[in-house]
């Protein structure tokens, strides 16, 4: 009997127009994910009997965990390939669910959100640069840009309201979320299989390093005024994903996991209603007028606490979303003017950094003085920073536009 050595079948690919929409809902199911516990943390709470500063532990690990992620893996698909960064991400994302399944305690969620953020940085670079290049090759001529931002807020904004619709209506509120998004991963997982590749490999350009920032010595002045308006603005996310939950029950007295989730959301949508509205304005206008929206949203906040309004509370958020969403895009468009163009990738690399230790570190601080301050003077103070910063930063862009 003769046997014959048949020749391994290559591996059959979508369309890129097909392709396309597997990535972006691979981004928005990731991003829908990175925010899905918010909401819950008041539950947690209520269940183990941990102080507020615990929650803001877990937060800030998610946050340290996008940031180690960008520095290391988030430029890996330039030459491992755009298809194998964001399926090893993807999977990440389902090994974070299965924690929260199977570790419910206080070492566990801040596990499962580390690990969530080493999914999301190595995600947010890969998707947004594989999308563009899937575009570029379904449909020519054509910008992905704004859909990937799109996608971001929307997924961000997604996560806190199916949480808490599903924490409403289901009899295990901590586990069912995640259970539901793990076998989403494990399908999308199977999806991305068949993207097809943008990046080729080449074996011999392999020479792993971490993310450089370099920065022009020209366009300096901008970029360390975009970083810190990047980092001022994530420090308003920061604030309200963290603490909005325990401050609705606590300080307003409503428990209904939906509101919590509602002004999560409402964060984002703002961001990138702003966005839209704003686009084709200078950028000097958008950032004034986010500089002003922010400045609103932290006088009214402290006041809402002072007064127990929770409109106002929500009123404040909803503001200072937009301001967030103008400020950081003004941040990463003045960069990109500046950085030359055979460093603009590794010069926004810095300010994305910058972004994200805004969510971390400013809310780990609150989370700490928490525990020996009442909310508002903490709040007051948050307020005050993030108002000086912002200015501080702000005149400098203007000075260096």
């Amino acid at each position: 009997m003769t046997s014959t050595l048949m020749a391994a079948r290559p591996t059959p690919r979508l369309g890129h127009g097909a392709g396309f929409r597997v990535v972006a809902a691979a981004f928005l199911l990731a991003l829908a994910f990175s925010t899905l516990p918010t909401p819950l943390y008041p539950l947690y709470q209520q269940r183990d009997g941990f102080p507020t500063v615990v929650i803001t532990v877990v937060f800030a690990a998610y946050a340290l965990g996008v940031v180690a992620s960008i520095y290391l893996v988030g430029h890996v698909s330039d030459w491992l390939g755009r298809r194998r960064v964001a399926l090893a991400a993807v999977l990440a994302e389902a090994v974070a669910a299965a924690v929260f399944l199977t570790w419910p305690d206080v070492p566990g969620l801040i596990i499962a959100r580390f690990v969530g953020g080493v999914g999301i940085g190595a995600l947010t670079a890969t998707a947004t640069a594989h999308l563009a290049e899937l575009r570029a090759l379904a449909h020519p001529g054509r910008d992905a840009g704004l859909f990937s931002s799109m996608v971001n807020m929307a997924g961000l904004g997604l996560g806190p309201v199916i949480s808490a619709l599903l924490a409403g209506h289901v009899t295990a509120p901590l586990s069912t979320p995640y259970a539901i998004f793990l076998v989403a991963f494990l399908i999308t997982a199977g999806a991305i299989t068949f993207v097809p590749e943008t990046v080729e490999r080449n074996e011999s350009a392999i020479h792993y390093r971490p993310q450089r920032v370099s920065v022009p010595h020209h366009a300096r002045p901008v970029f360390w005024a975009a970083a810190a308006v990047a980092f001022a603005v994530n420090m308003f996310s920061g604030l309200v994903g963290a603490l909005a939950p325990t401050l609705l029950r606590g300080t307003f007295h409503d428990p209904s996991l939906l509101v919590g989730g509602l002004v999560a959301m409402s964060v984002f949508a703002a961001a990138a209603g702003a966005q839209l509205l704003a686009k084709g304005q200078p950028l000097r206008r958008q950032l004034l007028i986010g500089l002003g929206a922010l400045v609103l949203s932290l006088v009214a906040i402290p006041i809402s606490v002072l007064t127990g309004s929770e409109l106002l509370f929500a009123a404040g958020t909803v503001v200072g979303g937009a301001g967030m969403g103008l400020g950081f895009r003004v941040a990463l468009a003045r960069v990109a003017t500046v950085a030359t163009p055979e460093l603009r990738g590794e010069t926004l690399a810095g300010v994305f950094l910058a972004f994200y230790l805004g969510l971390a570190l400013p809310v780990l601080v609150v989370g700490i003085a928490l525990t020996a301050l009442p909310s508002l003077p903490v709040l007051v103070v948050f307020s005050i920073v993030q108002l000086v910063i912002l200015f501080w930063a702000g005149r400098r862009l203007f000075a260096a536009s």
